[in-house]
């Protein structure tokens, strides 16, 4: 072979769930088995949430308290958060479920020929085969339908739409119908959730050539084909569904004439599939014949530079899949069992970033526009939070949402996420980078932008004896002092987020009719206090002295400053960076969580510390994080499907090769040492040059193509320990090729 393999491929169908290959267009999403006799499809769609009064729960009425417990808490009183609630139980939001599973059983024959089962990453399909059996199946981006395609001389074989998954809830009130149609047949499951008028419906249309059907409830039994496509689309809706209306649309699909269904409705949905996914790569020089391996053999070869490379378009491919309507949950789109962990939710205060952390960078907007409709569509619910909890104007957003509603109400005791305050500003900085690699400021971010500076503006009003604002109540994700509760004063990570959101408020406003706004939201942000070092070196994750330290934690929340923001860097603030990197050292691992790894490896990438990324790098890769789907899990040994480390991993293996600022570029910051050569391509800077980066231990060749004429710093790995800084300037449309030394 002579690149990298862009799909994965199993010698065997799968058995469990999580080892189900994956496609999917950001709405719908399945779930592909493979089994020539007992296939199963499990269909998944971003809607699909269970009742549980949390659409309706709105956030804690707090603001008269606020200065008392500001008062106290300012006072010395390190517990006085811990009542600072309207006495509620902890809430979980609405969990995330499978719709069902599209089960298709075929007579008992001996098999004769190899089986294999592949997903191919530039097209979204999963096949699966065996002599004259063969099945694809794909979500396509262009007509949101989950098309399904079978064929087989004499195809035989009986369809069902089964809603029968693990944690199914009791009292799910299911009805099928299964009626003949010109096409071949139409195929119903509707299920109403229990003690709610809110259900979901699946349609399936099926296209038979050949051979006889009849209808046989809850399904349909097909003889002797030549063919059978299935073309499946999920509502979420109240009241009743017009099946009918979407048996219609679904028959739209099909086009007039000879044109074979099939390949029409895939060339539609890759031409829109084909170009994103391949817009970036990476090629490490691995071996052929690991290239060569199915991923449940490759997945346990952790020191393979194969493995990093079908990991990184298996990352990306599955962002790309996750993402659209909404961005991806901390299952990505998919999940085969009721009970999903943290309800298969939106988890703000990390997973979230950390799992679309590559999407500026590695050419990707469809997820960045998701995570945009995110944003907004829950602006007005951030309104309310800010005003109930905090007496304030502007927006405070939610560390935890099921993406339905915005309000804070999970909350309890030992995760008083209603204290956190840092949120709009984290779940804005992608999509600020978002604007600085594409040269266009996107007016929404814009206006979400002061509405944060705004809250700032009302929640700011206490100051230390130093004349300093204070942040209080202040809250680290999902930590606490050693020596206090976990709502206290002055976190790092929410002095890093207010700096940060009035400043860039305040950049994205100058020069327009909201000028003065901006000069006051940067002589609020120059009020702010510094971050402070503690008798360790380190950077104190809270600022306020006298806060101790508590280093045991699987989040880096106080390192904010360092990844994603630019705010401390070895080469504008050395000594802040050294306490960083300090900090990083003593950082334990906690519960071994995919996602603090992996974090912890970003972070490291900004610091210049290759040997710690590697040992990142390692405790996932070496820790069996990753199913035969190559979608991961959250703990070690497979432990709770989780996509962090999927989405999160080519966001690591970037940050540690290529990084940007709007005014600097840094080439091989922090590549392990295990991975001496590598091709990158297609990488997207924030100041506006597309990189393609070549290294071998002789050299390294890098080439900007930019799409606007700026003069940056450029950095390398080379001379001192923060690297040789140099002018570069770069013309719009004149590629630049630069040639480093061995570095």
């Amino acid at each position: 072979m002579s690149g990298p393999v862009h799909g994965t491929w199993e010698p065997a169908p799968a058995t469990r769930w999580e080892d189900a290959f994956l496609s999917g267009n950001g709405r719908h999403g399945v779930m592909v088995f493979g089994d020539p006799n007992a296939d199963r499809v499990i269909v998944n769609h971003h809607t699909l949430v269970r009742p549980n009064g949390g659409e309706h729960a709105r956030p804690p009425a707090l603001a008269a308290e606020l200065p008392h417990l500001q008062d106290r808490l300012l006072a010395g009183d390190v517990t006085a958060a811990e009542h600072f609630t309207d006495g509620r139980a902890l809430q979980w939001v609405q969990p995330f479920h499978p719709a069902f599973q599209l089960r298709l059983r075929r007579p008992a024959v001996e098999e004769r020929g190899d089986y294999r089962r592949r997903v191919d990453f530039t097209t979204g399909v999963c096949t699966a085969g065996r002599g004259g059996w063969r099945s694809q199946v794909f979500v396509s981006r262009a007509d949101d339908v989950i098309v399904q395609y079978l064929t087989e001389p004499g195809l035989t074989v009986d369809v069902t739409l089964d809603h029968q998954l693990p944690g199914a809830p009791y009292g799910l009130a299911v009805g099928h119908s299964a009626v003949l149609t010109p096409e071949g047949a139409l195929l119903t499951l509707r299920a109403r959730y229990p003690g709610s008028d809110r259900a979901y419906t699946g349609v399936t249309l099926a296209v038979i050539t050949g051979g006889s059907t009849r209808t046989s409830l809850p399904g349909l039994r097909i003889e002797n084909a030549r063919s059978l496509l299935l073309l499946t689309r999920i509502r979420r809706h109240a009241g009743e569904l017009d099946a009918l209306a979407e048996a219609h649309a679904l028959r739209a699909l099909l086009p007039d004439g000879d044109e074979d269904p099939y390949d029409r409705l895939l060339t539609r949905h890759t031409d829109l599939h084909r170009p994103a996914y391949l817009r970036a790569g990476l090629d490490l020089g691995a071996d052929a014949a690991e290239r060569a391996l199915p991923g449940s053999d490759l997945v346990s070869r952790p020191k393979s530079p194969a493995l990093l490379e079908r990991l990184f378009a298996a990352g990306r491919y599955h962002l790309l899949s996750a993402a659209g309507m909404l961005p991806p949950r901390l299952t990505g789109l998919w999940t085969g069992d009721w009970n999903t962990a943290w309800s298969g939710a939106f988890t703000t205060d990390a997973n979230l970033n950390l799992q679309t952390a590559s999407a500026a960078a590695a050419a990707l907007p469809e997820v960045t526009e998701a995570h945009a409709l995110l944003v907004q569509g829950q602006l007005d619910h951030w309104r309310d939070n800010a005003r109930a909890i905090f007496g304030t104007r502007g927006v405070v957003a939610p560390a935890h949402t099921d993406g339905v509603s915005g309000h804070i109400y999970h909350f309890s005791r030992e995760y008083p996420l209603h204290l956190w305050t840092a949120g709009a500003d984290w779940l804005l900085k992608p999509l600020v980078d978002h604007d600085e690699t594409r040269g266009e400021r996107d007016p929404r971010t814009a206006a979400v932008l002061a509405e944060v500076a705004l809250f700032y503006e009302d929640f700011l009003t206490r100051t230390d004896e130093n004349g300093h604002l204070v942040v209080v109540p202040s809250y680290s994700p999902e930590n606490r002092p050693a020596n206090a509760s976990w709502g206290t004063i002055n976190a790092a990570m929410d002095l890093s987020a207010a700096r940060h959101a009035l400043l860039t408020a305040a950049d994205y406003h100058s020069g327009t009719p909201d000028a003065p706004d901006a000069d006051r939201w940067r002589a609020l942000a120059d009020r702010l206090p510094p971050h402070r070092i503690n008798a360790d070196g380190a950077l104190a994750e809270w600022a306020r002295p006298g806060l101790a330290d508590t280093y045991d934690h699987r989040h880096l929340s106080h390192l904010y400053g360092v990844w994603p923001l630019d705010e401390i860097t070895p080469y504008d603030t050395p000594d802040l960076a050294t306490a960083a990197h300090r900090a990083l050292e003593l950082r334990g691992a906690e519960n071994d969580s995919a996602h603090g790894h992996l974090h912890h490896g970003l972070i490291a990438a900004r610091l210049r510390d290759g040997d710690r990324v590697a040992h990142a790098l390692d405790q996932v890769l070496g820790g069996d994080f990753f199913h035969a789907s190559l979608m991961s899990a959250h703990y070690p040994n497979r432990d709770v499907y989780n996509a962090d480390a999927a989405h999160t991993l080519p966001a690591v293996l970037i940050e540690m090769l290529v990084q940007s600022t709007p005014h600097r570029l840094v080439l091989l910051p922090a590549v392990p040492p295990h991975l001496p050569k590598g091709r990158l391509r297609g990488v997207r800077t924030r100041f506006g040059a597309e990189v393609d980066l070549t290294w071998t231990p002789e050299g390294a060749t890098a080439v900007l193509k930019p799409s606007r004429t700026v003069r940056i710093e450029l950095r390398t790995s080379s001379g001192d320990d923060d690297g040789d800084a140099r002018p570069l300037d770069l013309v719009a449309g004149e590629d630049h090729v630069l040639s480093l030394g061995a570095w």
